[in-house]
């Protein structure tokens, strides 16, 4: 079987497999374990989002079609 990637979850106490996959027995496997939260993905997605609010404020310029085709 070549090297795939199959999402999975831990149910407190044993490991599920998300997706349906045929393996023979005694197939060698490698758990990764990730964090719960991804502090990184979190800090960006509100700095992105602060932004965004920031971009579309009620007092930002609107502009038009023509304005964009000077």
């Amino acid at each position: 079987m070549p090297l795939v990637t199959i999402a999975a979850h831990f149910d407190g106490s044993r490991i599920l497999l998300d997706e349906a996959v045929q393996l023979r027995p005694n197939t060698r496997l490698i758990v990764t374990v990730l964090e719960d939260k991804d502090s990184d993905r979190d800090e960006f997605m509100g700095m992105a989002s602060r932004a965004l609010d920031n971009a579309c404020a009620d007092d930002e310029v609107e502009y038009t079609e023509a304005d964009l085709l000077r």
